[in-house]
């Protein structure tokens, strides 16, 4: 009777998965250390597309509340430096441009502000003065903080509504306070909230132009003009706006969306989101170079234990196997941690900024795809080694 062969024992996946965590857990703090390399990079990446993603959501909101059809025509200067003047009826003009559904301007003037007249003339809080039209908040969207807009009743008074920061430079929180323009007292009858389009205009004192003429020798001619139409005439109007506001000499107007500068943010902060994801590929990869760290150091401490499982029937590719399952179960729980980490880092600083949060699913399973991809490159080289070693020669390593 002969006996019966003997067959190379074989692990089912749940066994082997077990054997791998049992492996882990006799190792908890190098364990964690090694994950918190892996950690650390996914959340990076995480993040940095997660709050790239928010800021860029939040941009295009405000471009959709603003909206992007707003045009500047603006007075340059000639070769001397001097600025060239757009006509007094540069505004009625602009608005017989067909599709031009509104349009209006400010004017810049010579004045000096303080906030009192104990304060010296140089100091001007970096505050100057407008004149401005009482249309001019319809056209840019904007809101008023406290008090009211310029308006047919007051612009020709000697009152003034204060931009943000101008109200903040100033000091004045409340309207109904008097500031200094030139000589003249004048009452502040409004504060407005920040301008997005045109940020200029919060540190501005804006006057009526009825008033600006009479109280600070304003002439009457705008120095930019503001205009909307619909969004797909915009082009076909920007191709005309500057001959139509100043006549003979349209190259001295500029004209520009101001919506391009909030375009242009987006696509910066895209630049710097890729330089962002680079950095953290460069910790996962640190976290991966630890991750081999670590299973190189389990090979050589556990050489006994893979002699003796070996001897009972273990077969090289199960100890591969296990080695390797060890290997993705590290950097598997190194990406779960990193984008959990990741994801409460978007939520909370998109959070503190009022922006939506928005973490994309490519950016949780790629970055947890990679982390796969690292544990396995990771655990081949002490997979592979581990498989190797003789039996004999395991069990008799002291």
């Amino acid at each position: 009777m002969t006996g019966a062969q003997l067959k190379p024992s074989r692990l089912r996946l749940f066994d082997t998965l077990r054997v791998g965590a049992v492996g882990l857990r006799t190792r908890r703090a190098r364990v964690i250390l090694s994950a918190l390399g892996i950690a650390i990079g996914i959340a990076t990446m995480v993040a940095v597309v997660g709050l790239s993603q928010s800021s860029r959501a939040d941009l295009m909101a405000q471009l959709d509340r603003l909206g992007t059809n707003l045009l500047t025509a603006e007075a340059d200067k000639d070769a001397t430096g001097k600025e060239i003047q757009l006509p007094k009826s540069a505004v009625a003009m602009v608005e017989r441009i067909g599709p031009v559904e509104h349009a209006t301007a400010t004017a810049g003037i010579h004045v000096k502000i303080r906030r009192s007249d104990v304060v010296p003339d140089d100091q001007t809080a970096g505050v100057t003065a407008q004149a401005a039209r009482p249309d001019l908040l319809t056209a840019l969207g904007g809101r008023i903080d406290k008090g009211i807009w310029l308006n047919a009743t007051n612009e020709t008074l000697p009152v003034t509504v204060l931009g943000s920061v101008a109200a903040q430079n100033l000091g004045i929180t409340t309207p109904g306070d008097k500031i200094m323009m030139n000589n003249e007292y004048v009452v502040v009858v409004g504060i407005l909230k920040p301008i997005e389009l045109v940020p200029n205009l919060d540190r501005v004192a804006l006057v009526g132009f009825p008033a600006a003429e009479k109280y600070f020798h304003f002439d009457g001619h705008p120095t930019t003009i503001f205009e909307r139409s619909p969004d797909h005439t915009v082009e076909d109007v920007r191709a005309v706006l500057a001959r139509t506001a100043n006549p003979g000499n349209e190259s001295g107007v500029k004209v520009s969306r101001p919506s391009d500068a909030l375009a242009a943010k987006a696509a910066t902060d895209k630049g710097l989101t890729t330089l962002m994801l680079g950095l953290g590929a460069v910790a996962l990869l640190v976290g991966g170079v630890g991750v081999a760290n670590t299973m190189v150091i389990s090979v050589l401490e556990r050489r006994q234990e893979i002699g003796l499982r070996r001897a009972i029937g273990a077969t090289r590719n199960a100890i591969r196997l296990q080695f390797l399952t060890e290997s993705l179960l590290l950097s598997a729980l190194g990406g779960a941690t990193g984008a959990i980490l990741g994801t409460a880092a978007t939520y909370a600083f998109a959070a503190a900024q009022d922006w939506t949060p928005v973490v994309p699913l490519w950016s949780l399973t790629g970055g947890f795809t990679a982390t796969l991809m690292i544990g396995m490159l990771a655990g081949l080289y002490p997979a592979v080694r581990a498989s190797r070693l003789h039996p004999t020669v395991a069990l008799n390593t002291t």
